[in-house]
């Protein structure tokens, strides 16, 4: 059976072999809330689909219109066989119940390396960085990463609400996904507010981060964790 969690998902969890993300847009603060708990109603009334989604979590954004989507799977085999017998007949319900809802793309990822720092609380703003380069690169995606962690080490002044960062590839080569986990919305906008281009100070270590070449755009959104499902 499906059962509901107000616990994070963990990021590092090793059988997670198969990450996946995906943004609905649904218009309005009203209509986000109305949709995570058609999520909840559709997919607790059904058993569990397949031994291999090892968990299924859905946040809110601050912009007030989109939902973002977190499922981690064993396998991207176990999706698609997902997709071909029990995908459907969940959209239709929740379609029913919320129409209208704009489905923006599914990403199929790998987590590439994290870093939490100790002691860590629970995360109170979930924060997703989407990076993409102009074209295929598996050594570029993972270049850039290790320059982050580079630049994250030499910090002269780090952010003090980060709570970790976890690195995703695209599996097409194009894009570098980090789901940072912060203690508050707030600590996050403090961050960008402190000088320096992003959450890091104007070192030379961040701004070779910041100007990679290939690098083609980056885009910042927060969200708040509003339904977790896992098998009971």
């Amino acid at each position: 059976m499906t059962r509901r969690t107000d616990a994070h998902p963990d990021l590092e969890r090793p059988d997670a072999q198969a990450p996946f993300f995906s943004t609905w847009r649904v218009g309005t603060p009203e209509r986000q809330r109305l949709t995570v708990d058609s999520i909840a109603r559709t997919w607790e009334r059904r058993p569990w689909p397949a031994e291999d989604l090892l968990s299924y979590h859905v946040y809110t954004g601050h912009d007030g219109s989109t939902l973002l989507h977190h499922s981690q799977w064993a396998s991207e085999h176990a999706y698609e066989a997902f997709v071909k017998t029990h995908r459907q007949e969940r959209v239709d319900e929740i379609d029913t119940l919320v129409p209208g809802i704009e489905r923006l793309g599914l990403g199929r990822y790998r987590r590439h390396r994290s870093g939490t720092r100790a002691h860590a609380p629970v995360p109170g703003c979930v924060v997703i960085v989407d990076v993409e380069f102009d074209g295929p690169d598996p050594d570029r995606q993972r270049a850039w990463i290790d320059a982050v962690f580079d630049a994250l080490a030499s910090e002269p002044e780090p952010a003090p609400g980060g709570i970790s960062a976890h690195f995703h590839l695209s599996t097409d080569g194009t894009r570098v996904l980090n789901y940072a986990e912060w203690e508050s919305a707030q600590a996050h906008i403090d961050a960008l507010a402190a000088p320096g281009d992003g959450v890091g100070s104007a070192t030379a270590a961040w701004e070779r981060v910041q100007n990679w070449p290939g690098l083609k755009s980056s885009t910042v959104e927060r969200y708040d964790h509003a339904l977790g499902l896992v098998p009971r």
